[in-house]
């Protein structure tokens, strides 16, 4: 009787990483609720009583990677501009094959908009000790994240795999010095 509730997360499980496998290959619009069903071994009947359709599989993988806000206020320290190295570093090793999909060219074209928005939240609180003006504050973290989050696209999209640390440390001084100043 205790064994329900881990067959329903294995389920759940095996039709998520169905999916994955497919999503990997082919662009979302191109996967049908059929080739999750028959990959995994279920039935229609049983996709649907987890999620509602295609779609609702990649967000909830995508919403699985993002960070989650109230257990990572403490990541970044507070008076702190860098970002947080090791932090950085699990986040890309636990989920290097979603991010090098998600942000690939067959990836997610929202996800890079939802990572920014998460982390923007993440860090807001953190900076605006830093600026008053809130329309400033709220370019200076659009620019920052996206430039962040350009960069991390550009690493985990290449043939070969990023040293992420060296990345990291590279972002931090193009924040600290900027790219001009480094590029001289």
């Amino acid at each position: 009787m205790n064994k329900q509730p881990e067959i329903t997360m294995q389920t759940r499980k095996n039709l998520a990483d169905a999916f994955w496998q497919i999503y990997c290959e082919k662009r979302i619009e191109k996967i049908t609720v059929k080739d999750i069903t028959t990959k995994a071994g279920y039935n229609r009947s049983t996709f649907y009583e987890y999620y509602t359709d295609v779609y609702d599989v990649l967000e909830q993988i995508e919403a699985s990677v993002l960070p989650d806000i109230e257990k990572h206020k403490n990541i970044i320290s507070k008076g702190s501009m860098e970002f947080p190295l090791k932090h950085l570093v699990e986040v890309y090793n636990k989920n290097k094959q979603y991010f090098i999909v998600l942000l690939g060219k067959n990836g997610d074209p929202a996800f890079q908009e939802k990572m920014k928005n998460t982390y923007k939240d993440l860090v807001r609180p953190l900076v605006q000790s830093y600026e008053t003006d809130d329309y400033k504050l709220e370019c200076g973290l659009e620019y920052a994240l996206s430039a962040f989050i350009g960069v991390m696209t550009y690493c985990f999209t290449r043939e070969e795999q990023p040293d992420i640390e060296k990345t990291v440390v590279l972002l931090n001084d193009f924040m600290k010095n900027g790219v001009i100043g480094l590029l001289k």
